[in-house]
């Protein structure tokens, strides 16, 4: 993983915010706390020290343990219908988005 470029000019100064999400990005908070925590502890050790928040800012961009949750409650809705525990029109009720 690669934070700082190789060669800093201003033009790299000028062109860092575009792989940033500080603009009204979802994850600014993450990110934010990410890179305060980077900076207090330098790049080398911040990678270890860090880690967590690292965690918490890739979960918020790619949303996986979000879809895993969702694979499994649709897994055990599958699993009741094959059982016959859901029937009728029980069965075609799909998981509400927020309910993770």
């Amino acid at each position: 993983m690669s934070i700082s470029p190789f060669l800093r000019s201003p033009f790299t100064d000028l062109t860092g915010g575009i792989h940033s999400h500080q603009m009204l990005g979802r994850c600014q908070k993450e990110e934010g706390r990410y890179m305060d925590c980077l900076e207090a502890y330098g790049l080398d050790r911040g990678k270890v020290k860090c880690k967590h928040l690292f965690g918490d800012f890739h979960e918020c961009q790619t949303h996986t343990k979000e879809f895993k949750r969702f694979m499994a409650m649709r897994r055990e809705r599958d699993r009741q219908i094959a059982n016959g525990t859901l029937k009728g029109d029980n069965q075609y009720v799909s998981p509400k988005v927020d309910s993770y």
